[in-house]
C-alpha cells in the first residue's frame, strides 16, 4: 500500500466517523516563537486544546507536515528523518478513551488489515499523581487485544506533557511486531531492540499540571493522536527502512546512478535533506545564520558536503531536485508550484557553501603549518572542531586532508567537543518545544490582536500592497513582516502608530463570526495563507476598522491594549519590511 493511499484511507475513515478534515498547517508556524518548526500535529491546534472553539467543530482529522531537527546528525542510518508526515485525529471534548481506542483498533485491523497478533499496546501504570489507566486497558481488552500483549509503563513511557506545566495526561501507544526474534525473555515494547515498532500514540488530556498546585482534572477532556506515515508505509510494505519506499526510491536510485562512490548513508542524507529543505522553502523559509534559517542552511550545506563526497556536481544535482519534486508533487502540490524558487534558493546556498569550503581548506593549511612550526605532527581537537563548526567541515573531510598532508588529528578531543555541541543543540530544540503550550497568555493574546490593527494601519498609510508576510509574538514584543519595496519613513511610521493608538483609545469591540471561506472573502475579510484554511473559518472584526480571517484568540475590546509603540523598522528580505513594536501599559 502506497503512502498516499494510507493517508487517504486515514482521512476517509475518520471523516466517516464524523471528523472534519482540516488542511495541514505550514512547517513554519505562525505566531509561535516557542518552536522553530511545526514538530507535531497537535502544535497548530494548541489554542483549541486549551478551550478555543474550532470553526470546523470538535472532531477533527488531518495530515500534518512536520520538521524535527533534534536528531539531524543521526540522519543517514536506517530510520531517522528530519521531515515526516503525521496523521492525526482529535476530540476537543467530543469523545474520550473508549471511542478513541475502538477507532484506532478498527482502522488498523479492518482498514489497513494488520493482523491482530501483530499488535501490542502500552498503557499508563499509575503513580502518586494519577491512577492506573484501567479505562484504556479495558478498552483494549474489549477491542480484541489479549491481556498478555497489554503492557504497563510509568510516566517516562506513557504520559504526555509539553514543558513544565500545562494540559497533560496518560497515553496509550500501539506497536507493530516486526517478527524479529525477542532479544530476551523480558523483551517488550520499551526495550528498543527492533522487534516492536511504535506506530500510533493516543494522548488523553485529562489533567492540568501546575507548579503551584500539582495535578488537577481538566474540565474538557481532549484526545490527541499521532500516526507516522513514513513508518507505517515502511511496515505495511515489508521494507527495512523508509528509504526503501516509493517516497525516496526515485531520488535514491538517481543518486546511485550519478555517484562515483557508493555510499548509502550519503545517499540517505541527501534524500532526506532535500525533501526537508524543499518543504521549508515552500512555506517561506530562507537560509540565514539564525533559528530556522540556520537549520535550512545546515540542511543544504550538509547535503552539499555529501554530494561532494559522492562526486556529484551541483549541475547534476539540479536533475535530482526535479526528480524529487515530480515524485512527491501528488502528495505535496506546493512543491511543483514552487519549483523555480526551490532551485534558486538551493543553488545560491550551494554556491556560497562551495566558497566556504575553500576558506576551510585554507584554514586547514594554516593549522598544519602552525603545528609543524611548533614541532608537532598532530592537529588539536579544538582546531578540528572549529573547522566543523565555523566552516562546515565534517570530520571525515578533515581526516582526508590530514592523510594527504601526512599529519595526525586529535579526534578524542574533537569527539568530546562534538558531543557537547550535540547536547547543547538537543537541549535548545527541546527547550524550544517546551514553551509551546505556555506562550498563550493575556500578554501574547493582546499582542496578537495588535497585529490586526497594525496590518490595517499599514495598508491605510502605505497602500493595499502592504500585506502580512509573517509575524512573531513573545511576551515582550510583536514582530510583523509585510510587503513593501522600500524603507518606511519616520513620518509614515508616526502615522501608522497614531492610527493604531486611535483604535485602541476608541475601545472597539472585537467580534468573532464563523462562516465559509467564500463568505469571508465576500464580506471583505483579509485572508492570508489560504491553503491552510478549512471549509469554515473564523473572522475577527475590530469595530468597523479591521476584518481578518484568523484562528484567534483575541482580546474582547481594544481598550485593554494600552499604548502601541513602534521600536524599530528594518528590512526582512527582498521586498519585505519588518516592524518591531511593544504595548505599554
Amino acid at each position: 500500500m502506497k503512502a498516499i493511499e494510507i493517508r487517504n484511507k486515514y482521512l476517509d475513515y475518520f471523516k466517516s466517523k464524523g471528523h472534519a478534515v482540516i488542511p495541514s498547517s505550514p512547517v513554519i508556524p505562525e505566531n509561535d516563537p516557542s518552536v522553530l518548526f511545526t514538530t507535531a500535529g497537535m502544535q497548530p491546534l494548541v489554542p483549541y486544546l486549551l478551550g478555543e472553539k474550532h470553526p470546523a467543530g470538535n472532531k477533527l482529522t488531518d495530515y500534518q507536515k512536520c520538521i524535527r531537527t533534534v536528531d539531524i546528525d543521526d540522519v543517514g542510518d536506517n530510520r531517522h528523518l528530519t521531515f515526516f508526515e503525521m496523521l492525526g485525529n482529535w476530540s476537543l471534548g467530543a469523545y474520550f478513551k473508549e471511542e478513541a481506542i475502538q477507532m484506532s483498533f478498527e482502522f488498523l485491523t479492518e482498514v489497513l488489515h494488520i493482523p491482530v497478533e501483530k499488535l501490542s499496546v502500552t498503557v499508563f501504570a499509575g503513580d502518586e499523581d494519577a491512577p492506573k489507566d484501567t479505562v484504556a486497558e479495558n478498552a483494549w481488552l474489549k477491542a480484541g487485544i489479549p491481556q498478555e500483549r497489554i503492557y504497563e509503563f510509568g510516566k517516562d513511557d506513557n504520559w504526555w506533557i509539553a514543558g513544565e506545566e500545562g494540559p497533560c495526561g496518560p497515553d496509550t501507544e500501539m506497536f507493530y511486531d516486526t517478527g524479529k526474534p525477542a532479544c530476551s525473555e523480558h523483551c517488550n515494547p520499551s526495550c528498543g531492540c527492533g522487534k516492536y515498532v511504535e506506530i500510533w500514540n493516543n494522548v488523553f488530556m485529562e489533567y492540568y499540571k501546575s507548579k503551584e498546585t500539582g495535578y488537577t482534572k481538566l474540565k474538557q477532556q481532549n484526545v490527541d493522536t499521532g500516526l507516522g506515515l513514513e513508518r507505517m508505509t515502511m511496515l505495511l510494505q515489508g521494507k527495512q527502512t523508509p528509504f526503501d519506499t516509493e517516497l525516496f526510491v526515485p531520488t535514491m536510485e538517481k543518486l546511485k546512478e550519478l555517484a562515483k562512490i557508493d555510499d548509502i548513508n550519503s545517499r540517505r542524507i541527501i534524500s532526506d535533506h532535500i525533501r526537508s529543505s524543499m518543504m521549508i522553502i515552500c512555506d517561506g523559509g530562507m537560509p540565514s545564520n539564525t533559528d530556522r534559517g540556520y537549520i535550512l542552511r545546515r540542511l543544504i550545506r550538509r547535503l552539499t558536503r555529501h554530494l561532494n563526497k559522492l562526486q556529484i556536481s551541483i549541475e547534476q544535482f539540479n536533475n535530482v531536485i526535479d526528480i524529487t519534486i515530480d515524485n512527491l508533487k501528488e502528495m505535496y502540490p506546493e512543491l511543483a508550484e514552487n519549483r523555480e524558487k526551490i532551485h534558486k534558493v538551493i543553488l545560491e546556498e550551494q554556491n556560497k557553501f562551495m566558497r566556504t569550503l575553500e576558506h576551510g581548506e585554507r584554514e586547514f593549511e594554516k593549522a598544519v603549518k602552525r603545528a609543524r612550526e611548533n614541532g608537532q605532527e598532530i592537529i588539536s581537537g579544538d582546531v578540528v572542531f572549529k573547522l566543523y563548526e565555523t566552516y562546515g567541515f565534517p570530520l571525515e573531510m578533515t581526516i582526508e586532508l590530514a592523510k594527504e598532508q601526512d599529519i595526525k588529528l586529535d579526534t578524542t578531543e574533537f569527539d568530546k567537543l562534538f558531543k557537547e555541541h550535540q547536547e547543547k543543540s538537543k537541549m535548545g530544540s527541546e527547550n524550544k518545544f517546551k514553551g509551546g503550550l505556555a506562550e498563550q497568555n493575556e500578554t501574547t493574546i493582546a499582542y496578537h490582536t495588535a497585529t490586526h490593527l497594525l496590518h490595517k494601519a499599514l495598508q491605510i498609510v502605505l497602500g493595499e500592497h502592504a500585506t502580512q508576510k509573517g509575524s512573531n509574538i513573545t511576551t515582550e514584543r510583536l514582530r510583523f513582516d509585510f510587503a513593501h519595496p522600500q524603507k518606511v519613513t519616520k513620518e509614515e511610521l508616526d502615522e501608522v502608530e497614531k492610527i493604531v493608538n486611535e483604535q485602541i483609545q476608541k475601545d472597539l469591540p472585537v467580534k468573532c463570526e464563523e462562516m465559509t471561506l467564500e463568505e469571508a472573502k465576500a464580506s471583505g475579510a483579509m485572508g492570508l495563507f489560504e491553503s491552510k484554511y478549512g471549509e469554515k473559518v473564523k473572522v475577527y472584526s475590530i469595530g468597523d476598522f479591521s476584518k481578518e480571517i484568523c484562528g484567534g484568540p483575541h482580546v474582547e475590546h481594544t481598550g485593554v491594549l494600552g499604548t502601541f509603540k513602534i521600536k524599530k523598522e528594518e528590512a526582512s528580505s527582498a521586498g519585505v519590511r519588518r516592524i518591531k513594536a511593544v504595548l505599554l501599559k
